[in-house]
């Protein structure tokens, strides 16, 4: 017969890790640099999860991605669908009151997303290689009233 510690361990194995508070990212997000109006909007999280969107609209046209942060069978991720596409999901591999890195080394581009709140200002970041070039992306979000557009 198994001994109490033993059926502990097992129950401490089989526990799913605590969900980090991603609480930070909720809220509208705007960012009116570079000539394009770029938005996200988060949930708080619901049991870990929270969900995403975002539209980007230029002078080239329109753009969106749908996404969520929370729980997955591989690990706590950043599951992006740009364009409506399949789900791709970046795992957590670095998290802090205010800061979140999520990876997919086998994501053409990018293979990282970085997030990180100071103040009312959100960071969102996306670094790979395009033909064996690092690249990166990045917008610089502020805090808004939800549905706020960028000045004309």
């Amino acid at each position: 017969m198994p001994t109490a510690a033993f059926l502990a361990a097992l129950l401490i194995q089989a526990a799913p890790a605590p969900s980090p508070d991603m609480s930070w990212m909720a809220g509208y997000w705007l960012d009116c640099s570079g000539g394009r109006e770029a938005s996200e909007t988060w949930s708080d999280p619901r049991e870990g999860l929270s969900v995403g969107h975002a539209v980007t609209v230029s002078a080239s046209g329109a753009w969106f991605e749908v996404s969520h942060i929370g729980p997955t069978p591989a690990g706590f991720a950043y599951v992006a669908q740009p364009g409506g596409a399949p789900p791709t999901a970046f795992l957590l591999v670095e998290s802090g009151p205010t800061r979140a890195v999520f990876a997919n080394p086998e994501n053409d581009f990018p293979t990282r997303v970085v997030y990180e709140r100071d103040g009312d200002a959100l960071k969102a970041r996306i670094e790979g290689e395009i033909d064996g070039q690092a690249r990166s992306m990045e917008w610089n979000f502020a805090a808004a009233p939800l549905n706020t557009r960028c000045p004309a």
